[in-house]
């Protein structure tokens, strides 16, 4: 089989050999684009004994004095600080801990985290050590959202399958998800973990009244994806991307297609979908999809769930598309 290979700077993030013209005080200037790359290796110095043992050991380091016992981690000193610098030694320490702070949560993240988002970013002391450790934080319960990891919250560090020795071979999960096996083992690998099947939210049993808004609702947002479909500009927002996701409400379920730039939806229950997404009203993705309001506030405030965390890609692609089709309107209502 032949080997993967991850390039630093990915393919699609390399601009393509292309020119455009700006107008600026009535005078136009041709733009080229261009670019300076500059690659060079960087040692992790003192720090090499910590990432070779999460990328080799799957062990977390930290450095003790042997002094005053304090334990730091990660082991940034080889001399205690406190202890008329005395040499530290490296300890391995436990690999679940509590959240030192409430961890923010990036939703829109820069081109070089962009496949990680969202996620959070917080600090857990790891059981045996004195200082916290700096993680990015997920969950398995669909996606990530605030109040989900807060101060206090006991995680696990998971490793990643394929690790080059960065910090971002590990991440933390809450301890809450795993089972107690997975809680006891050391060096828990990401694809032990069971990302497939979280629990989908419980809506109560549908009265007339809620059916009713569900056909109406579906309706509206048929149309919509007709109009979407026609229009080049809203084209754009899903081209070169393809999904099928189911979407269950509290009235109906429904499907919803992605297919480089078309998009259709249709009352039908899918068998093996991308993913789900889940809200009680049908009309808090309506609303979304006519551009009253962000389908990504909705996942964020808790009115939308979604069953895979990097599947908030698709969402923020369904807001543009909905951007899109709404400036077209204004932009023909005004001619």
């Amino acid at each position: 089989m032949t080997e993967k290979v991850q390039k630093v700077i990915p393919d699609e993030y390399i601009p393509e050999v292309r020119s455009r013209v700006v107008t600026i005080d009535n005078k136009d200037y041709l733009l080229q684009n261009d670019a300076m790359f500059t690659f060079y290796e960087r040692s992790m110095g003192e720090f090499s004994p910590f990432f070779l043992a999460i990328k080799d050991e799957k062990k977390i380091l930290g450095c003790k004095c042997p002094k005053c016992g304090i334990v730091r981690v990660p082991p940034m000193v080889t001399h205690c600080p406190d202890c008329n610098f005395t040499p530290t030694e490296l300890v391995e320490v436990e690999q679940v801990g509590k959240m030192n702070t409430t961890p923010p949560i990036t939703y829109f993240a820069t081109s070089m985290f962009l496949d990680k988002a969202p996620f959070g970013r917080g600090r857990v002391i790891l059981n045996g050590a004195d200082t916290a450790l700096s993680v990015m934080l997920y969950t398995t319960t669909g996606i990530l959202v605030p109040g989900l990891i807060k101060k206090g919250t006991e995680v696990k560090v998971i490793f990643g399958d394929e690790r080059i020795g960065q910090i971002t071979d590990i991440y933390c999960v809450p301890a809450s998800e795993l089972t107690p096996e997975q809680l006891a083992k050391k060096g828990l690998q990401e694809s032990e973990l069971n990302w497939e099947a979280p629990k989908e939210p419980e809506f109560p049993e549908a009265s007339d009244e809620d059916m009713a808004v569900y056909k109406q609702s579906l309706k509206e947002m048929q149309a919509l994806a007709a109009e979407m479909s026609r229009s080049k500009r809203a084209r754009k927002a899903i081209e070169g991307w393809k999904r099928d996701i189911a979407v269950k409400t509290k009235g109906g379920e429904f499907a919803m297609y992605i297919d480089d730039g078309d998009f259709k939806i249709e009352e039908k229950k899918l068998k093996s979908p991308d993913f789900v997404m889940a809200c009680e009203d049908p009309r808090t993705l309506l609303d979304g999809l006519m551009y009253n309001g962000a389908i990504t506030d909705s996942v964020i405030m808790k009115r939308l769930w979604i069953s895979k965390n990097l599947e908030f890609n698709t969402i923020f692609k369904l807001d543009r598309l909905a951007r899109f089709l709404a400036r077209e309107k204004k932009e023909q209502a005004v001619k």
